[in-house]
């Protein structure tokens, strides 16, 4: 199966290309075969990398930057473990070295994640923006990940963030769209990319980010934890490009009252 959009529908960020709106991850898989795998079959073009996971080579991260071919897939560093401010635009400078030693000189792209609260890992609003002002003034590619707070989502991209990464619902919960109006909301009124990321457990919940519009979406515990990772990764990139084509085709109206699709002239009697 091959799932890749049109040539013609790329999506922008950071000055950067990709075709695919499919972003994955690269932790909590059984093992590195089942992700090299499941990245294969997902088409994606970008993956996230835990910075500090990598450099202390926690479980099931040892071999992980061998096992991606960096000359197909773009690195997104991300700051998972950082608490505070300070620790993220820290990791952030580590991350971008990684990059470069995988042999992108030129990625800047850093998925900023700040999170205190380790218990339900909910994003923090002020130090993900003190933060993000700081790596933008360094010349940092951010991808913010945020509670979908349109707000919040604004004041990120007026400081200069290359998108906003509004959560679903809590990492790893599977529960889906749990914030969908205020995820409509960021969408309405976003002049930057708007990734979902977090809590998308299904096809059908990918399917339903990019129908309501928004541009991408980020989907890792939903693979790795899948009973067939691959088949799943392979399900998540055919949704993503069905839930894009309908959000291009324009759904119908929905009405109060039933239509008939069928003509109601020359009906038998008449």
């Amino acid at each position: 199966m091959d799932s890749t959009p049109t040539s013609t529908d790329t999506l922008l960020i950071g000055g950067r290309q990709f075709h695919s709106r499919l972003f994955t991850g690269t932790g909590k898989y059984p093992n590195l075969a089942l992700m090299q795998q499941s990245l294969e079959r997902s088409n994606c073009e970008m993956v996230t990398v835990a910075v500090r996971r990598v450099q202390t080579v926690a479980a099931g991260h040892a071999g992980l930057m061998e096992a991606i071919d960096w000359s197909r897939i773009w690195m997104l560093p991300n700051t998972a473990g950082c608490a505070t401010a300070e620790e993220a635009v820290r990791v952030a400078r580590l991350g971008r070295e990684l990059a470069k030693l995988a042999g992108q000189e030129n990625n800047s792209f850093v998925k900023l994640e700040v999170i205190p609260d380790s218990r339900h890992l909910l994003p923090d609003p002020f130090g993900t923006l003190e933060a993000a002002e700081q790596l933008v003034k360094e010349g940092f590619t951010v991808l913010p990940y945020i509670n979908a707070d349109p707000l919040l989502a604004k004041r990120l991209e007026e400081v200069g963030c290359a998108t906003v990464m509004p959560l679903g619902s809590p990492i790893g919960s599977g529960q889906g769209l749990r914030n969908a109006s205020n995820i409509a909301l960021i969408i309405e009124n976003a002049s930057v990319p708007v990734v979902v990321d977090a809590g998308i457990g299904v096809p059908s919940e990918a399917a339903a980010a990019l129908e309501m519009g928004a541009d991408a979406v980020l989907v890792n515990s939903a693979i790795a934890l899948a009973g067939d990772p691959p088949l799943m990764a392979e399900a998540m990139a055919s949704a993503v490009l069905a839930g894009r084509q309908a959000y291009q085709a324009g759904r119908l109206p929905t009405r109060a009252q039933a239509s008939p699709s069928s003509p109601t002239t020359g009906k038998v009697n008449d």
